[in-house]
Order: structure tokens, then sequence, then C-alpha cells
């Protein structure tokens, strides 16, 4: 009899644990706001946005790429030094935030300087979602969103 019961119990966790897992399968629900580029002084640029998350499913971004240059990576930044990293998380319900003077995207060796006014295209990588192809707007140099 208590065999019977162990057993009766491990197969309802189990079955829980496995109806618990489905149920947030769902996809993330990503959608790109705030985005923008100051107009680059050398060749390099930096690009800021939000990446919001509207699904019940964390999502991970895992590169950029651009016409405007072929070496574009993505950059956290803590403690004021910058690294490059393989990717971000966009968490379920919440928002990866790329700002000056923090997380962003770097790109380096630029094939022309936009200036202000212009837009840069931009494809964001996703590990879940499917790429997003995304506008910056170039604003001026010193550009900063956050302090106006």
């Amino acid at each position: 009899m208590n065999r019977r019961a162990a057993l009766a119990g491990v197969l309802a966790l189990t079955t829980g644990l496995t109806v618990a897992g489905c149920s947030s399968d769902s996809a993330p629900d990503l959608k790109v706001v705030g985005a923008y580029l100051p107009q680059p002084v050398s060749d390099m640029a930096a690009g800021f946005l939000v990446v919001q998350n509207n699904g019940d499913t964390e999502d991970r971004l895992t590169s950029v790429t651009s016409p405007l240059s072929d070496d574009v990576t993505i950059h956290e930044t803590k403690n004021q030094k910058m690294r490059e990293v393989s990717s971000f998380e966009v968490p379920a319900g919440g928002e990866l935030d790329l700002e000056r003077g923090g997380n962003h995207i770097m790109f380096m060796k630029l094939k022309q300087k936009p200036k202000q006014g212009e837009k840069v295209s931009v494809e964001l990588h996703f590990e879940k979602a499917g790429p997003i192809t995304v506008d910056l707007p170039v604003k001026e140099t010193t550009h900063n969103p956050k302090k106006q």
C-alpha cells in the first residue's frame, strides 16, 4: 500500500511539473522602442534602444547585424568598464534597456559616418523570437533621452 501511495505521489508530482512546463511555453512578445544612434565622431558608434517583452517567456538578444558595419557587437558596462558579451536576457514581462552609460550596441569600423537626421538599419537576432529590423534615427552626438 505504501508503495502504491508513493508511486501515485510521484506520478502526481511529475504530471504537475509537466503541465506547469507546458503552460509557460508561449512565445516571447517583443517590441522595440526608444531606438537611436548618436552621430558618430570617429569610425565607431553606439546604438541604444529598449526591447520590451510582453510575453510569458524570456528571450535573449544574441547578436545584431547592420549594413553600417561588418563588426557589430553587444557590450555590457559594469563598474564603468565595457566588455563584449554573447547575449542579453530579455525577461518575460520585462525589458532589456540598452542606454548611455550602460549596456549598448557597438559598431566598429563604420563603412560611412551617418549624419543627424538619417537612419541606420539594424537587425536584432534573438534566441527564440524571429529577427526584428529596427531603424535607429541618428541624433546629435550628445543626445541622451534620460537627461531631458
